[in-house]
């Protein structure tokens, strides 16, 4: 197996979060429960994980500050500041809950051939956020042994970081499996177009730095907007701060268990783990 260079981060440094909840109100696409994702994150972060008020920008479209709305320029100046003068063993978050969707991918290292997308409060006008330039702003700058944590509560979210090691409920890599889902005919074509993205993929987007990505579902699935105890939330906003409520100390993937035995039978939704580089899934998750 090639051998990537990373180093894993201790989460000992600066602790910095952005969490956006966009409930598109007043647009015909309107959620309920994103703004209470946000919300509900950031009081988890600084109880469970000690990180400060402070070090954390929240953008949500009930804002009363313009610079807090979660514009595409807004979410973007975010993003750079999550990762403006990142050492290694800081701990960023990033959380998104709103409406994701997918592109037609220009670059080549989309196994399926769609980038995912994130939508902000005002895509009708300044347009969408494609997976590509989110692991550019967030991931490509990162040093070694920093940690970037992301939380996409959003359809098609299941690469929308674009980080290359997908794992499985076991803890292992997940190879591109195209022809199983493309049906016999197509098998040989989609399963070639799967093995070069992939290479692709793992060529230009694998990281020196600790990224991990936890998808609200598949790339060709949809995220559940709904009610948990009563409050609008989205399932896996829920999901993970359940988890980790339930019990703190969790491996990667016993967390990624956790996570889907909370949605199993209430949904139809599979999260995803996604990683910047080949990782011990049995490690304890820390952020």
């Amino acid at each position: 197996m090639q051998q990537y260079s990373f180093q894993y981060s201790q989460c000992t440094g600066k602790k910095k979060a952005l969490c956006i909840g966009i409930n598109y109100i007043g647009q015909k696409e309107q959620l309920l429960g994103c703004i209470n994702d946000a919300n509900n994150l950031k009081r988890f972060l600084i109880a469970q994980f000690g990180y400060k008020e402070e070090d954390m920008v929240i953008l949500t479209d009930d804002a009363r500050d313009p610079r807090q709305i979660p514009t595409r320029q807004n979410i973007l100046r975010a993003m750079e500041w999550l990762v403006r003068d990142a050492r290694p063993h800081d701990s960023l978050f990033f959380h998104f809950s709103g409406h994701g969707g997918q592109t037609e991918d220009l670059d080549g290292d989309e196994d399926d051939g769609y980038d995912e997308v994130i939508y902000p409060v005002d895509f009708k006008v300044n347009g969408h956020i494609v997976d590509d330039l989110m692991h550019d702003i967030m991931v490509k700058s990162l040093p070694a042994g920093c940690r970037l944590t992301a939380i996409y509560d959003c359809c098609h979210s299941g690469s929308a970081l674009d980080l290359p090691f997908v794992y499985t409920t076991e803890g292992k890599i997940k190879e591109p499996n195209l022809a199983a889902e493309a049906g016999q005919s197509l098998m040989s074509a989609t399963a070639e177009h799967g093995h070069q993205a992939e290479v692709i993929s793992r060529a230009t987007k694998t990281s020196p730095a600790d990224c991990i990505s936890w998808g609200g579902c598949k790339d060709s699935q949809t995220s559940a907007d709904t009610q948990e105890a009563g409050r609008a939330t989205g399932a896996m906003s829920y999901a993970f701060i359940e988890a980790l409520r339930e019990n703190p100390q969790q491996s990667y993937v016993q967390l990624l268990n956790s996570i889907r035995q909370i949605l199993r039978g209430k949904y139809d939704q599979k999260p995803q783990l996604s990683c910047s580089h080949p990782m011990d899934t049995n490690l304890l998750f820390i952020a």
